[in-house]
């Protein structure tokens, strides 16, 4: 980030289920990173996966973040200058970048059968990632003709052997190999949803995001985004500024030594308040107090 330039951080929660003490680990630290740097906090509800999300999560996730103390400038309960903040209502920039992608060769349709590959909207974990697919549909003959994303999958074509690299700024040099780590991965959904990796990367450049602060388990992820937006910013200026930097925030785990999801109830922000745990006890549990 230049010395002239405003620190933009985000939170982006799913509300696909209640948070917990990792959402909570993650997102004090992206707000006390904003409030050190005078910058703006940006509020995303990332609610792409429709049928998982839900109207009370968000609710409670705005109520939650609020009570543990957290603040922010932008969002889809306060709006601001990059409105809307909802994920399901950002389709045209969605669409508009696919096309680009499109046009560019970044991207081909997959009519592999459901079965063989994965169709989550939400982000990936350290146990659910997206495996290397066997380039069964990448140079079809006909794919040059299809012009429209509906009724197919969409796969980003990855340079095949190159070395994705950054410097995380909490887990320090990252180095990942396109082809090895990670294959052509899903970029839009067949029911016409944008995937997580596309969708992120949209949302980041638009709303001008300059450091993203999120999970550890996202590290790959990382190395995806940054080939989508290096491919973004050679068929669009929009995408011709900075990438962002990237703060990878160590997991919460539960006693088993498992890294924490929605499905642990009894570790979720709401759930502990409801029990009579303080602001103060939640974020020391949390590991950031």
């Amino acid at each position: 980030m230049g010395s002239g330039e405003t620190y933009r951080g985000r939170l982006a929660p799913s509300p696909t289920g209640l948070l917990h003490l990792g959402h909570a680990r993650t997102f004090w630290i992206a707000a006390q990173r904003c409030r050190e740097r005078d910058g703006r906090l940006v509020l995303r509800n990332e609610d792409l996966d429709s049928q998982r999300s839900r109207a009370e999560f968000f609710r409670a996730m705005i109520d939650d973040l609020r009570w543990l103390g957290i603040d922010w400038e932008e969002g889809p309960d306060c709006g601001g200058p990059y409105a809307p903040y909802s994920q399901s209502e950002r389709h045209e920039y969605y669409l508009a970048a696919w096309q680009r992608l499109r046009r560019g060769g970044h991207i081909y349709p997959c009519f592999c059968s459901r079965k063989d590959r994965p169709q989550s909207a939400s982000a990936p974990n350290d146990n659910d990632d997206e495996p290397l697919y066997p380039e069964t549909c990448r140079n079809r003959p006909d794919a040059a003709i299809i012009s429209d994303p509906r009724g197919m999958s969409w796969r980003f074509r990855i340079p095949n052997g190159n070395a994705i690299e950054f410097t995380d700024l909490k887990l320090g040099p990252q180095h990942f190999v396109a082809g090895k780590d990670f294959g052509d991965f899903l970029i839009w959904r067949r029911d016409d949803v944008p995937a997580y990796q596309l969708a992120v990367v949209v949302d980041d450049a638009l709303m001008q995001i300059t450091e993203v602060v999120r999970g550890a388990d996202l590290l790959k992820s990382t190395a995806r985004q940054i080939l989508i937006w290096q491919a973004l910013a050679n068929v669009s200026r929009e995408f011709s500024g900075q990438i962002p930097s990237y703060y990878h925030c160590d997991l919460v785990r539960d006693g088993a030594g498992v890294r924490l999801a929605k499905r642990h109830d009894a570790l979720s922000i709401r759930h502990l308040r409801e029990t009579g745990t303080t602001r103060q006890e939640v974020l020391r549990l949390a590991g950031v107090q």
